[in-house]
């Protein structure tokens, strides 16, 4: 069975993959300045989200001058 691929979404790279895209997506995480608002800890609790995408994410985010949010203990 294969995945749905619901790239493009928003401004997301496609390098994140199918998977991690469909997971964002899903989680009304669709534009970068969206992603800016999680934690990376966060968004790989998100099946299908997993370390590479949160790199290629940071990546993106750090090209727009934008970054997780960071991780309050």
């Amino acid at each position: 069975m294969s995945t749905p691929d619901v790239r493009p979404v928003g401004d997301l790279p496609d390098a994140i993959g199918k998977t991690a895209a469909r997971a964002l997506h899903q989680a009304g995480v669709d534009s970068l300045a969206k992603v800016s608002q999680h934690t990376q800890q966060e968004l790989l609790t998100l099946h299908g989200v997993g370390p590479k995408a949160i790199s290629i994410l940071g990546e993106a985010l750090a090209a727009e001058g934008l970054a997780f949010q960071e991780d309050t203990l």
